[in-house]
């Protein structure tokens, strides 16, 4: 059974034993500590959430949701404990990698510190917070005591002491000190938790200005989004102060170059066994790749549980990959798991750079993509969805049959299209 519905089942007994249902409609709180929740499963597999796709059903269906107060105790309550990411300017600021560093491969990011670690090296922090930053601080530590409210609905305040918290980078610059919350993952959400508790902790700790900034990495790009909170005491009055998108590459892709691939990569036959994908973000296609290539293989429940998929959203993202060819079918732990093909392994063994054109030939190799991205280009504007369908039915796809089927898949001619016009830089 996966870890999603072992919580599933634990949380709907723990849910029953203290009829936490009715204590939350008369008391709007219940307080429930680790040592009840072991009695089920264990707490910290039970509690712990970085995105609102890893709630149990019995939490999101009923705007529950549920943060620490202490090392041993949480609090349950109907209000809102996630913050969905705002889009980022699709601007991106170009940064080469100072590659005299050995022991970081900027090729092969695969985890939270090496993001942040290649961020600072290559200046990127710097530029963003706009002050020369070193690192001081990161790990494990307890917050201090403090008071936060919900939100308007919610006026008894909570109160947190000694809280565990993990930081992921702390750097202090001159004028500033920056708390650093980083993922190697793409996601729709993130939980305010990972921002607010560090941040009360240090504002309490330090004169200088408390920034916080949640960084993701991907393919050679970074997203850095800077928040802030307009009241301290306030857990959801969380804003973004600003937003930026870097990458470092050393090959400049042009109009050229994109037009160049066009004429000298082959079509390839669709696929029999694998439909049209339906994975309107080509960025997270390859983002699961990078995934699977750190882990070597993934079961579905894996993907599911941890990077912020649902599971009909982790079928989809695999058909792509498989569509592509880029991963194939496997098995763990007695189900069904991916895990790279050779071609998949061939491309990951390449620089950043080379690997964005080996993605872009893959997408240009099937029918319906390379004529979408030629009427980009003949039109010098995007085509219209239903002129996306017309191509997809002249080409007879295989098992698209209805409109509505044909609209969706549209969709993801139309993300992938973006996706490599986006590649483009002046």
């Amino acid at each position: 059974m996966s870890e999603t519905n072992l919580n599933q089942l634990a949380w709907t007994s723990l849910f029953e034993k203290y009829d936490i249902f009715n204590q939350l409609e008369t008391h709007n709180f219940f307080n429930i500590t680790s040592t009840q929740i072991n009695q089920f499963r264990e707490a910290r597999l039970m509690t712990k959430f970085d995105n609102t796709s890893q709630l149990p059903n019995i939490f999101s269906k009923n705007g529950i949701g549920i943060l620490p107060t202490s090392r041993g105790s949480y609090t349950l309550g109907k209000f809102n404990i996630f913050h969905k990411f705002e889009e980022i300017p699709e601007e991106v600021e170009h940064y080469r990698f100072c590659n005299i560093y050995e022991s970081l491969d900027f090729n092969n990011i695969s985890s939270e510190s090496t993001a942040i670690s290649c961020a600072s090296i290559s200046k990127i922090l710097d530029d963003f917070i706009g002050e020369e930053l070193v690192s001081t601080v990161s790990g494990r530590m307890g917050t201090s005591t403090f008071e936060f409210s919900l939100d308007k609905f919610h006026t008894k305040k909570i109160t947190v002491e000694k809280a565990q918290i993990e930081i992921d980078g702390g750097y202090e610059g001159e004028k500033s000190f920056v708390l650093i919350e980083a993922k190697n993952y793409i996601s729709d959400d993130f939980i305010i938790r990972q921002l607010y508790y560090p941040f009360r902790k240090w504002k309490e700790t330090i004169q200088k200005e408390v920034k916080n900034v949640y960084l993701t990495y991907s393919n050679g790009v970074f997203e850095l989004r800077e928040y802030a909170f307009t009241d301290i005491e306030g857990y959801n009055s969380i804003y973004l102060v600003k937003s930026k998108r870097y990458a470092i590459y050393n090959i400049v892709i042009n109009v050229e170059i994109i037009q160049q691939l066009i004429l000298a990569t082959a079509i390839e036959p669709e696929p029999l066994d694998t439909p049209f994908p339906q994975a309107d973000s080509f960025e997270r296609v390859i983002n699961l790749c990078e995934l699977i290539n750190t882990s070597e293989i993934l079961s579905k429940d894996e993907i599911t549980e941890n990077y912020d998929f649902d599971s009909r959203q982790t079928d989809y993202y695999l058909n792509a990959c498989k569509y592509l060819g880029l991963t194939e079918k496997a098995f763990k732990d007695g189900g069904i798991a991916a895990c790279l093909s050779s071609k998949g392994k061939a491309i990951f063994k390449k620089d950043i750079s080379s690997r964005r054109l080996d993605f872009i030939k893959l997408i240009l190799a099937k029918t319906v993509f390379r004529k979408t991205l030629e009427l980009y280009f003949n039109k010098a504007s995007m085509p219209t969805k239903d002129e996306v369908v017309l191509i997809m039915k002249e080409s007879k796809l295989n098992k698209v049959t209805s409109e509505e089927t044909y609209s969706r898949r549209a969709s993801t001619v139309l993300g992938w299209t973006n996706w490599i016009i986006n590649q483009i830089e002046e």
